[in-house]
Protein backbone atom coordinates (compact mmCIF):
# COMPACT_ATOMS: atom_id res chain seq x y z
CA UNK A 1 0.00 0.00 0.00
CA UNK A 2 2.73 2.56 1.09
CA UNK A 3 4.53 1.45 -1.94
CA UNK A 4 1.61 2.27 -4.33
CA UNK A 5 1.06 5.44 -2.36
CA UNK A 6 4.72 6.25 -2.98
CA UNK A 7 4.13 6.12 -6.98
CA UNK A 8 0.92 8.22 -7.04
CA UNK A 9 2.86 11.23 -5.51
CA UNK A 10 5.63 10.70 -8.05
CA UNK A 11 3.25 10.48 -10.90
CA UNK A 12 1.51 13.76 -9.40
CA UNK A 13 4.65 15.62 -9.20
CA UNK A 14 6.02 14.54 -12.56
CA UNK A 15 2.81 15.56 -14.00
CA UNK A 16 2.63 19.11 -12.15
CA UNK A 17 6.54 19.66 -13.33
CA UNK A 18 5.33 19.22 -16.93
CA UNK A 19 2.58 21.04 -16.88
CA UNK A 20 4.23 24.06 -15.28
CA UNK A 21 6.97 23.99 -18.32
CA UNK A 22 4.34 23.65 -20.74
CA UNK A 23 2.74 26.81 -19.40
CA UNK A 24 6.13 28.84 -19.44
CA UNK A 25 6.54 27.58 -22.45
CA UNK A 26 3.30 29.07 -23.61
CA UNK A 27 3.98 32.21 -21.83
CA UNK A 28 7.30 32.24 -23.67
CA UNK A 29 5.86 32.20 -27.51
CA UNK A 30 3.47 34.52 -26.41
CA UNK A 31 5.74 36.94 -25.53
CA UNK A 32 8.34 36.35 -28.38
CA UNK A 33 5.20 37.31 -30.01
CA UNK A 34 4.75 40.43 -28.88
CA UNK A 35 7.94 41.50 -29.73
CA UNK A 36 8.06 40.55 -33.18
CA UNK A 37 4.86 42.56 -33.77
CA UNK A 38 7.02 45.27 -32.00
CA UNK A 39 10.21 44.65 -33.42
CA UNK A 40 8.41 44.67 -37.08
CA UNK A 41 7.78 48.91 -36.65
CA UNK A 42 10.37 51.49 -36.40
CA UNK A 43 11.16 53.14 -32.95
CA UNK A 44 12.25 56.22 -32.18
CA UNK A 45 13.60 57.48 -29.12
CA UNK A 46 12.30 60.91 -27.89
CA UNK A 47 16.23 62.27 -28.13
CA UNK A 48 16.74 61.35 -31.39
CA UNK A 49 13.00 62.73 -32.27
CA UNK A 50 14.22 66.01 -30.61
CA UNK A 51 18.05 65.83 -32.07
CA UNK A 52 16.85 65.23 -35.64
CA UNK A 53 14.21 67.86 -35.73
CA UNK A 54 11.44 65.07 -36.48
CA UNK A 55 8.18 66.01 -36.37
CA UNK A 56 4.40 64.86 -36.51
CA UNK A 57 1.31 66.03 -38.73
CA UNK A 58 -1.96 64.62 -40.21
CA UNK A 59 -3.80 65.10 -43.56
CA UNK A 60 -5.03 68.28 -44.36
CA UNK A 61 -6.85 70.15 -47.20
CA UNK A 62 -5.13 71.56 -49.98
CA UNK A 63 -5.23 73.03 -53.23
CA UNK A 64 -3.69 71.20 -56.33
CA UNK A 65 -3.48 72.83 -59.59
CA UNK A 66 -4.52 71.01 -63.11
CA UNK A 67 -0.91 71.96 -65.11
CA UNK A 68 0.31 72.16 -68.34
CA UNK A 69 3.80 71.59 -68.37
CA UNK A 70 6.21 73.85 -71.30
CA UNK A 71 9.82 75.25 -71.19
CA UNK A 72 11.04 78.66 -72.80
CA UNK A 73 13.07 81.30 -72.26
CA UNK A 74 13.40 84.80 -70.46
CA UNK A 75 13.47 87.31 -73.14
CA UNK A 76 13.04 90.62 -73.79
CA UNK A 77 10.83 93.18 -76.29
CA UNK A 78 11.99 93.89 -79.33
CA UNK A 79 12.17 97.56 -78.52
CA UNK A 80 14.65 96.79 -75.49
CA UNK A 81 17.17 94.86 -78.12
CA UNK A 82 19.25 96.75 -80.18
CA UNK A 83 22.24 96.19 -82.45
CA UNK A 84 24.60 98.62 -83.06
CA UNK A 85 25.98 99.23 -87.02
CA UNK A 86 27.66 101.78 -88.83
CA UNK A 87 25.85 103.86 -91.43
CA UNK A 88 28.67 103.92 -93.66
CA UNK A 89 32.09 101.40 -93.42
CA UNK A 90 35.07 102.36 -91.73
CA UNK A 91 37.94 100.75 -89.45
CA UNK A 92 37.16 100.48 -85.62
CA UNK A 93 39.42 103.45 -83.83
CA UNK A 94 38.24 102.77 -80.52
CA UNK A 95 35.64 100.01 -78.65
CA UNK A 96 35.91 101.00 -74.52
CA UNK A 97 33.34 98.86 -73.91
CA UNK A 98 32.99 94.88 -72.50
CA UNK A 99 30.61 92.81 -71.89
CA UNK A 100 28.21 93.29 -69.02
CA UNK A 101 28.74 96.60 -69.18
CA UNK A 102 26.16 99.32 -68.27
CA UNK A 103 25.37 102.08 -71.54
CA UNK A 104 23.02 104.78 -71.29
CA UNK A 105 21.15 105.95 -74.50
CA UNK A 106 23.10 108.56 -76.59
CA UNK A 107 26.48 107.86 -74.90
CA UNK A 108 29.38 106.93 -77.27
CA UNK A 109 29.84 103.46 -77.84
CA UNK A 110 32.97 103.27 -80.98
CA UNK A 111 34.24 105.17 -82.77
CA UNK A 112 35.74 104.81 -86.60
CA UNK A 113 37.25 106.40 -88.95
CA UNK A 114 37.26 106.81 -92.72
CA UNK A 115 38.54 108.64 -95.39
CA UNK A 116 35.14 109.08 -97.36
CA UNK A 117 34.15 110.82 -94.27
CA UNK A 118 36.52 113.46 -95.24
CA UNK A 119 35.60 113.68 -98.74
CA UNK A 120 31.44 113.63 -97.76
CA UNK A 121 32.05 116.72 -95.34
CA UNK A 122 34.27 118.58 -98.07
CA UNK A 123 31.40 118.06 -100.87
CA UNK A 124 29.07 119.50 -98.55
CA UNK A 125 31.37 122.36 -97.52
CA UNK A 126 31.57 122.96 -101.61
CA UNK A 127 27.79 122.84 -102.13
CA UNK A 128 27.48 124.72 -98.82
CA UNK A 129 29.62 127.59 -100.66
CA UNK A 130 28.51 127.70 -104.19
CA UNK A 131 24.81 127.74 -102.76
CA UNK A 132 25.19 130.72 -101.64
CA UNK A 133 26.25 132.26 -105.24
CA UNK A 134 23.19 130.05 -106.78
CA UNK A 135 20.69 131.59 -104.48
CA UNK A 136 22.01 135.08 -105.22
CA UNK A 137 21.92 134.40 -109.33
CA UNK A 138 18.33 133.02 -108.92
CA UNK A 139 17.30 135.69 -107.26
CA UNK A 140 18.83 138.37 -109.74
CA UNK A 141 17.57 136.32 -112.59
CA UNK A 142 13.95 136.47 -111.21
CA UNK A 143 13.81 140.27 -110.33
CA UNK A 144 15.40 140.88 -114.26
CA UNK A 145 12.95 138.41 -115.73
CA UNK A 146 9.91 140.23 -113.68
CA UNK A 147 11.21 143.44 -115.39
CA UNK A 148 11.95 141.70 -118.93
CA UNK A 149 15.53 142.34 -118.73
CA UNK A 150 16.97 139.30 -119.41
CA UNK A 151 15.67 135.98 -121.12
CA UNK A 152 13.76 133.36 -119.60
CA UNK A 153 16.25 130.87 -120.57
CA UNK A 154 18.70 132.49 -117.99
CA UNK A 155 15.94 132.46 -115.55
CA UNK A 156 15.59 128.70 -115.93
CA UNK A 157 19.12 127.98 -115.86
CA UNK A 158 19.36 129.68 -112.49
CA UNK A 159 16.57 128.45 -110.95
CA UNK A 160 17.50 124.94 -112.31
CA UNK A 161 21.65 124.98 -110.96
CA UNK A 162 20.13 127.19 -107.33
CA UNK A 163 17.60 123.95 -106.70
CA UNK A 164 19.55 121.32 -107.94
CA UNK A 165 22.45 122.62 -105.37
CA UNK A 166 20.01 122.91 -102.29
CA UNK A 167 18.78 119.62 -103.08
CA UNK A 168 22.37 118.36 -102.83
CA UNK A 169 23.23 120.40 -100.05
CA UNK A 170 20.19 119.09 -98.07
CA UNK A 171 21.09 115.19 -99.04
CA UNK A 172 24.41 115.39 -97.84
CA UNK A 173 23.53 117.45 -94.97
CA UNK A 174 21.34 114.50 -93.80
CA UNK A 175 23.99 112.00 -94.77
CA UNK A 176 26.33 113.90 -92.40
CA UNK A 177 23.54 113.63 -89.62
CA UNK A 178 23.12 109.75 -89.99
CA UNK A 179 27.16 109.99 -89.24
CA UNK A 180 26.55 111.89 -86.42
CA UNK A 181 28.52 114.80 -87.87
CA UNK A 182 27.21 118.04 -87.73
CA UNK A 183 26.71 120.53 -90.93
CA UNK A 184 26.73 123.35 -89.15
CA UNK A 185 30.37 122.26 -87.82
CA UNK A 186 31.17 121.36 -91.20
CA UNK A 187 29.94 124.33 -92.44
CA UNK A 188 32.42 126.40 -90.42
CA UNK A 189 35.31 125.00 -91.69
CA UNK A 190 35.41 121.80 -88.92
CA UNK A 191 36.02 118.33 -90.88
CA UNK A 192 37.00 115.31 -88.76
CA UNK A 193 37.84 111.45 -90.22
CA UNK A 194 36.81 109.76 -87.06
CA UNK A 195 33.12 109.78 -86.08
CA UNK A 196 31.40 108.37 -83.20
CA UNK A 197 28.65 105.91 -83.07
CA UNK A 198 26.13 106.21 -79.99
CA UNK A 199 24.45 103.71 -77.69
CA UNK A 200 20.38 103.96 -79.31
CA UNK A 201 18.89 102.51 -76.19
CA UNK A 202 20.06 102.01 -72.39
CA UNK A 203 21.01 98.81 -71.18
CA UNK A 204 24.04 96.13 -70.55
CA UNK A 205 26.09 95.45 -73.48
CA UNK A 206 25.72 91.86 -74.15
CA UNK A 207 27.68 91.07 -77.35
CA UNK A 208 31.52 92.55 -78.71
CA UNK A 209 31.78 91.79 -82.13
CA UNK A 210 34.57 93.77 -83.53
CA UNK A 211 38.22 94.72 -81.98
CA UNK A 212 40.50 97.73 -82.32
CA UNK A 213 41.15 98.40 -86.39
CA UNK A 214 38.95 96.13 -87.90
CA UNK A 215 37.06 97.05 -90.91
CA UNK A 216 32.93 96.88 -90.71
CA UNK A 217 30.58 97.63 -93.05
CA UNK A 218 26.88 98.59 -92.49
CA UNK A 219 26.10 95.31 -92.42
CA UNK A 220 28.53 94.36 -89.69
CA UNK A 221 26.88 93.88 -86.14
CA UNK A 222 29.56 96.46 -83.82
CA UNK A 223 27.78 95.65 -80.67
CA UNK A 224 24.19 94.70 -79.12
CA UNK A 225 22.65 96.21 -76.24
CA UNK A 226 19.53 94.51 -74.28
CA UNK A 227 17.65 96.93 -71.63
CA UNK A 228 16.62 94.19 -69.05
CA UNK A 229 14.46 96.52 -67.12
CA UNK A 230 11.61 95.07 -68.84
CA UNK A 231 11.51 91.14 -69.56
CA UNK A 232 8.87 88.49 -70.22
CA UNK A 233 8.71 84.54 -70.69
CA UNK A 234 8.92 83.28 -74.00
CA UNK A 235 7.19 80.08 -73.77
CA UNK A 236 6.63 76.79 -76.70
CA UNK A 237 3.20 75.07 -75.94
CA UNK A 238 2.74 71.58 -78.10
CA UNK A 239 -0.04 72.40 -80.06
CA UNK A 240 -2.20 69.54 -78.48
CA UNK A 241 -2.66 71.71 -75.01
CA UNK A 242 -3.18 75.14 -76.86
CA UNK A 243 -6.77 74.97 -76.49
CA UNK A 244 -6.62 74.81 -72.69
CA UNK A 245 -4.79 77.64 -72.28
CA UNK A 246 -6.47 81.22 -71.68
CA UNK A 247 -5.33 84.73 -71.35
CA UNK A 248 -4.92 85.69 -67.85
CA UNK A 249 -3.80 82.60 -66.43
CA UNK A 250 -1.39 81.94 -63.47
CA UNK A 251 2.51 80.32 -64.57
CA UNK A 252 4.88 78.50 -61.83
CA UNK A 253 7.96 78.82 -63.45
CA UNK A 254 11.64 78.22 -62.43
CA UNK A 255 15.43 78.53 -63.70
CA UNK A 256 16.78 74.93 -63.32
CA UNK A 257 20.26 75.55 -63.93
CA UNK A 258 20.48 78.39 -61.73
CA UNK A 259 17.99 78.37 -58.60
CA UNK A 260 15.47 75.73 -57.01
CA UNK A 261 13.40 78.44 -56.13
CA UNK A 262 9.78 79.39 -58.10
CA UNK A 263 8.84 82.09 -59.86
CA UNK A 264 5.30 83.27 -61.20
CA UNK A 265 3.68 84.91 -63.92
CA UNK A 266 0.57 85.34 -66.12
CA UNK A 267 -0.04 84.59 -69.36
CA UNK A 268 -0.57 87.64 -71.36
CA UNK A 269 -0.72 86.61 -75.19
CA UNK A 270 -1.19 83.63 -77.01
CA UNK A 271 0.36 83.11 -80.34
CA UNK A 272 -1.93 82.17 -83.44
CA UNK A 273 1.01 80.58 -85.58
CA UNK A 274 2.21 76.74 -85.27
CA UNK A 275 5.80 76.62 -85.55
CA UNK A 276 7.41 73.84 -87.73
CA UNK A 277 7.85 71.38 -84.32
CA UNK A 278 3.94 71.94 -83.65
CA UNK A 279 3.99 74.29 -81.10
CA UNK A 280 3.05 77.87 -80.16
CA UNK A 281 4.27 80.62 -78.89
CA UNK A 282 3.02 82.09 -75.17
CA UNK A 283 4.08 85.63 -74.04
CA UNK A 284 3.78 85.50 -70.23
CA UNK A 285 4.33 89.16 -67.53
CA UNK A 286 5.91 88.36 -64.38
CA UNK A 287 4.83 89.19 -61.55
CA UNK A 288 8.07 90.61 -60.02
CA UNK A 289 10.65 91.40 -62.32
CA UNK A 290 13.00 92.25 -59.57
CA UNK A 291 12.66 89.14 -57.52
CA UNK A 292 16.01 87.27 -58.97
CA UNK A 293 18.51 88.31 -61.45
CA UNK A 294 17.15 87.41 -64.32
CA UNK A 295 19.24 87.49 -67.59
CA UNK A 296 18.11 87.48 -70.89
CA UNK A 297 18.30 83.89 -72.91
CA UNK A 298 17.92 81.98 -69.57
CA UNK A 299 16.20 78.87 -70.00
CA UNK A 300 12.70 78.20 -67.75
CA UNK A 301 10.85 74.94 -67.07
CA UNK A 302 7.29 75.92 -66.51
CA UNK A 303 3.73 75.47 -65.17
CA UNK A 304 0.56 76.84 -66.72
CA UNK A 305 -1.91 76.87 -64.15
CA UNK A 306 -5.65 75.78 -66.31
CA UNK A 307 -7.81 74.73 -63.15
CA UNK A 308 -7.30 74.31 -59.31
CA UNK A 309 -8.41 71.46 -57.37
CA UNK A 310 -8.89 70.70 -53.52
CA UNK A 311 -7.30 66.77 -52.14
CA UNK A 312 -6.07 65.65 -48.92
CA UNK A 313 -2.41 66.22 -48.59
CA UNK A 314 0.53 65.08 -46.34
CA UNK A 315 3.83 67.96 -46.12
CA UNK A 316 6.15 66.47 -49.27
CA UNK A 317 8.85 65.28 -47.03
CA UNK A 318 6.26 62.94 -45.17
CA UNK A 319 6.08 60.57 -48.25
CA UNK A 320 8.93 58.39 -49.73
CA UNK A 321 9.37 57.15 -53.30
CA UNK A 322 11.17 53.59 -53.14
CA UNK A 323 11.45 52.06 -56.66
CA UNK A 324 7.34 52.37 -58.15
CA UNK A 325 5.88 52.93 -54.42
CA UNK A 326 5.40 55.57 -52.04
CA UNK A 327 5.48 54.99 -48.19
CA UNK A 328 4.85 56.83 -45.20
CA UNK A 329 5.81 56.56 -41.61
CA UNK A 330 2.22 56.05 -39.36
CA UNK A 331 2.45 56.49 -35.55
CA UNK A 332 1.19 53.67 -34.13
CA UNK A 333 2.30 54.21 -30.50
CA UNK A 334 3.48 56.75 -28.44
CA UNK A 335 5.18 55.50 -24.97
CA UNK A 336 7.75 57.41 -22.49
CA UNK A 337 10.73 56.28 -24.25
CA UNK A 338 9.55 57.13 -27.76
CA UNK A 339 7.84 56.27 -30.57
CA UNK A 340 6.77 53.52 -32.72
CA UNK A 341 5.52 53.94 -36.30
CA UNK A 342 4.05 51.74 -38.82
CA UNK A 343 5.55 51.75 -42.93
CA UNK A 344 2.47 51.52 -44.83
CA UNK A 345 2.06 52.14 -48.71
CA UNK A 346 0.08 55.66 -49.90
CA UNK A 347 -1.08 56.30 -53.16
CA UNK A 348 0.39 59.57 -53.81
CA UNK A 349 -0.87 61.81 -56.57
CA UNK A 350 0.32 65.78 -57.85
CA UNK A 351 2.88 68.00 -55.83
CA UNK A 352 2.53 71.31 -55.59
CA UNK A 353 3.48 74.46 -52.87
CA UNK A 354 5.20 71.46 -50.62
CA UNK A 355 2.35 69.40 -50.17
CA UNK A 356 1.82 65.55 -52.09
CA UNK A 357 -1.87 64.43 -52.57
CA UNK A 358 -2.32 61.18 -50.53
CA UNK A 359 -5.82 58.80 -52.09
CA UNK A 360 -7.64 57.95 -48.80
CA UNK A 361 -8.98 54.70 -50.34
CA UNK A 362 -6.61 52.50 -48.72
CA UNK A 363 -7.90 52.54 -44.74
CA UNK A 364 -6.06 55.86 -44.27
CA UNK A 365 -8.26 58.13 -41.69
CA UNK A 366 -8.28 61.85 -40.82
CA UNK A 367 -7.37 61.27 -37.23
CA UNK A 368 -3.82 59.23 -38.13
CA UNK A 369 -0.90 60.68 -37.32
CA UNK A 370 2.37 61.00 -39.78
CA UNK A 371 5.61 61.81 -39.88
CA UNK A 372 6.25 64.29 -41.33
CA UNK A 373 9.46 65.30 -41.44
CA UNK A 374 12.82 62.88 -41.26
CA UNK A 375 10.85 59.90 -42.95
CA UNK A 376 13.50 59.93 -45.58
CA UNK A 377 16.19 59.36 -42.89
CA UNK A 378 14.64 56.38 -41.11
CA UNK A 379 12.62 54.46 -44.09
CA UNK A 380 16.20 54.41 -45.69
CA UNK A 381 18.11 52.86 -43.22
CA UNK A 382 15.71 50.48 -43.61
Amino acid sequence: MQKILTHTIGFGLLFLFLSCGSKEVQSDRSSSDENTRKDSRIFVSKAQFDSSNMSLGSLSDQSFSVTVQVSGMIDVPPENRAVVTATMGGYIKTTPLLIGDKVSRGQGVVTIENPEFVSLQQQYLEVHEQLRYLEAEYERQKTMRAENITSDKRFLQAESSFKTARARHSGLGKQLQMLNISPERVAAGNIQSIVTIYAPITGSVTKVNVTKGAYVSPATDILEIVDNRHIHLELAVFEKDIMQLEKGQSILFKIPESSPETFKATVHLIGTDITENRTIKVHGHLEDETAANFITGMFVEAAIVTETAFAKALPETAVVAMGEQSWALKLSEKSEDGYFFEQIAVDAGPIAQGYIAIDLSNSLSLEDIFLTRGAFTLLDDE
